[in-house]
């Protein structure tokens, strides 16, 4: 199993940035999908989860209605649309492949991590 982030960097406060998670060695198509997010000091946390093919989806509270996730299983990818950032948005964000068909916000029902991609909201 690999995962591959990407789309990272620095973005104003109200910006906006596309993350961006290659997957391969497993069938993605079959697995729930996950972006995580941790800063110094501080445990990993849950950001958004998105199903299997039906593509529900789940958000963290202080995400919600800022951020958006989606996945193309043709190509293999999982996407984190995030607008309107915020300075405490700043962290390195994970992807993370389920353990199920259907998304969880815990992160140990969660079998395979990427290396992480670093967003800092910052003017």
């Amino acid at each position: 199993v690999q995962l591959v982030e990407s789309g990272g960097g620095l973005a104003q406060p109200g910006g906006s940035l596309r993350l961006s998670c290659a997957a391969s060695g497993f069938t993605f198509s079959r697995y729930a999908m996950g972006w995580f997010r941790q800063t110094p000091g501080k445990e990993r946390e849950f950001v958004a989860a998105i199903s299997d093919g039906v593509g529900r989806s789940s958000f963290a509270d202080s995400v919600k209605g800022r951020f958006s996730i989606s996945r193309d299983n043709a190509k293999n990818t999982l996407y984190l649309q995030m607008n309107s950032l915020k300075p405490e948005d700043t962290a390195l964000y994970y992807c993370a492949k389920g353990s199920q068909r259907y998304y969880s916000t815990v992160t140990s029902e969660y079998s395979a991590w990427g290396q992480g991609t670093q967003v800092t909201v910052s003017s």
